[in-house]
């Protein structure tokens, strides 16, 4: 009898310890709230901040991307529902090319202050939701980046650098290769009417790459995401002064389709999406989309998109949206036959940060026979998809939803790294964006 109490003892602690860990997992997968631990990676750790923007100050949807030595700037600006006033501030970390720390130390590539205090904030008028809105522009006078690379920011509250905020990356680059790009329809019959593939060449006539296979490191991006981004790129072929990457498959990708879009700009106009617009017992706006379909087995058609991005834009006010735009909770359905047994819908797109996480998370609703999500956002006008994560897969799929289409127009970004003999760092000596359409 003791012999089966213990045993029954046993499987239960068993029990509970495996329910933990994999609570503890999923938390850690689908969860920001009360995370403060440093992610090297565009993540908001705290529910009260929104509409993070981030990016060179020439124009809004410019990549955070600055050349050494020249004098451009970045923008960072966010939202703070709380509407008060916070001690915020900014910190900067150097990272190797897989966004992992680097070893140097912080005066190697900042002069200046290390640390700035976030001190251009206003609060929002003519909104229901009140916010405070908060924006710096560095570098600047107080701090200066000297070391080409990649680097994450991070927002922290009250001098307190483990109050994290959030965090964002962006880059140093160097212009000394060059790089030309070609794309090309796969050679496989399966993928040639749907995949999007990528060939380049390094050019470096002025610049000593001793040994590329091991001293470099080529990622590309499409669309400025890196959930999808992909590094595991060597040279095909290697002549005095050029390297040629091709027939690679790391660089190609899923063409996908152009992305979907809604209009929330007016909260008095009902525009191309919009099914209703009303308030809740709380006073919050809603808008109500009609409900997508799917797109998997629809023909291709081009019409222009943002890739992912979003504008903030009030058309109900004159003012600066900045602070007159409201927020509106947008609610979205997929019709669906029924649920997926082993994996979620997320709406995904800058506007959630490319980030599959519990709040774009989409629940099935089978009353509705389909998967709706809400998600509460500043007025403007937005991209999102719909994708698929399997419970085994690391990211998400677009194709199941919307198709996957060789034609489709997007943007690439392809980024070299080099790490020169006797240094341990990894310089970013070239970045080419390039766009489909320019094939």
């Amino acid at each position: 009898m003791t012999v089966n109490a213990n045993k029954y003892t046993v499987f239960v602690f068993l029990s509970f310890f495996f329910w933990l860990c994999a609570s503890i997992a999923q938390a850690q997968d689908d969860d920001y709230v009360n995370d403060k631990q440093l992610r090297y990676s565009d993540f908001v750790y705290t529910p009260n901040v929104r509409t993070v923007q981030f990016h060179e100050t020439t124009w809004d949807y410019a990549p955070p991307i600055l050349e050494l030595g020249t004098n451009r700037q970045l923008e960072l600006s966010f939202d703070d529902l709380d509407n008060d006033q916070k001690q915020y501030s900014l910190s900067i970390i150097h990272c190797n090319a897989d966004w992992t720390p680097s070893d140097l130390m912080i005066s190697e590539y900042l002069n200046g202050f290390f640390d700035l205090n976030i001190l251009n904030f206003t609060f929002s008028e003519n909104t229901l939701q009140k916010y405070t809105h908060y924006s710096i522009i560095f570098p600047n006078a107080n701090m200066q980046l000297t070391k080409s690379g990649n680097y994450v920011l991070y927002v922290y509250k009250n001098g307190d650098k483990k109050d994290l905020i959030l965090s964002r990356r962006f880059m140093l680059s160097e212009n000394l290769v060059s790089i030309t790009t070609l794309f090309t329809q796969t050679a496989s019959n399966d993928s040639q009417f749907n995949k999007q593939h990528l060939d380049f060449r390094v050019i470096n006539s002025a610049y000593d790459i001793t040994n590329p296979y091991a001293d470099l490191k080529v990622v590309i991006t499409q669309n400025n995401r890196w959930d999808n981004a992909v590094s595991s790129i060597k040279p095909t072929f290697i002549e005095p002064h050029q390297l040629t990457y091709s027939l690679d498959d790391a660089s190609t990708f899923n063409g996908g389709n152009e992305f979907r879009f809604f209009d929330v700009r007016s909260l008095r106009t009902y525009t191309e999406r919009v099914r209703d617009i009303y308030k809740d017992d709380d006073l919050k706006n809603h808008v109500q989309l009609f409900p997508d379909e799917s797109r998997a087995n629809k023909n291709y058609v081009f019409y222009n998109d943002f890739n992912g991005n979003f504008l903030i834009k009030n058309r109900d006010m004159r003012g600066n949206p900045d602070i007159e735009a409201d927020y509106v909770w947008v609610e979205f359905f997929l019709p669906y036959t029924a649920a997926e047994a082993d994996g979620n819908f997320y709406v995904l797109g800058k506007l959630t940060d490319w980030m599959l996480t519990k709040s774009n998370k989409m629940t099935y609703n089978a009353n509705k026979k389909g998967y709706e999500c809400k998600l509460y956002l500043k007025q403007g006008f937005y991209n999102y998809t719909y994708v698929l994560k399997k419970d085994d897969a690391k990211g998400g799929d677009e194709t199941v939803t919307e198709g996957n289409h060789w034609d489709t127009e997007n943007d690439y970004a392809i980024y070299v790294y080099h790490r020169q003999r006797g240094t341990y760092f990894d310089k970013l000596i070239a970045v080419r964006t390039t766009n489909t359409l320019k094939r």
